[in-house]
């Protein structure tokens, strides 16, 4: 599988999402669109970072960008999650892996010495035509959210 990169097409998407709506990259067509993958609804790493996300919200509207996160996890689960943190983010429930497949980041995982299959928390900004205009890779929360917001400045 070929690694996404920036001038590449975004994969298309459509998914359960939060509330009982469905979220697609094709119903986002014509704005930018921040799509971030993270493992796990209320774990530390995740939590921090949609928290961090929610708060810059009110900036990335200013933009006329939208903040979409994926995880495998149900869409009760993200209504649960949105609920408990106050959560601005809209979520979609990736609970086939699909999505994260096609954007090449459900890869072999170890801890523990244990190896399985997890989602490796990466961000695409992909522009208003679909096209993706930059990736992050193996994100380090601290900050990650300042630095998409910035990099959504040039778009």
């Amino acid at each position: 599988m070929t690694e996404l990169t920036a001038g590449d097409l975004a994969p298309v998407f459509d998914l359960d999402g939060d509330g009982g709506d469905r979220v697609s990259l094709s119903g986002l067509k014509g704005k930018p669109v921040v799509v971030y993958f993270y493992p796990k609804d209320n774990t530390p790493g995740c939590t921090k970072e949609a928290i961090a996300f929610s708060e810059l919200m009110d900036e990335f509207k200013k933009l006329g960008v939208t903040i979409v996160g994926l995880s495998p996890d149900s869409a009760k689960k993200h209504d649960n999650f949105i609920a408990k943190h106050n959560l601005a983010v809209r979520l979609g429930a990736d609970t086939e892996t699909k999505t994260a497949e096609a954007y090449g980041v459900w890869v072999e995982k170890s801890m523990y010495g244990k190896k399985y299959m997890g989602v490796e928390r990466s961000t695409f900004l992909v522009d208003a035509d679909g096209k993706i205009a930059q990736v992050w890779r193996k994100v380090k929360v601290p900050g990650h959210a300042e630095a998409v917001l910035e990099a959504a400045k040039a778009l």
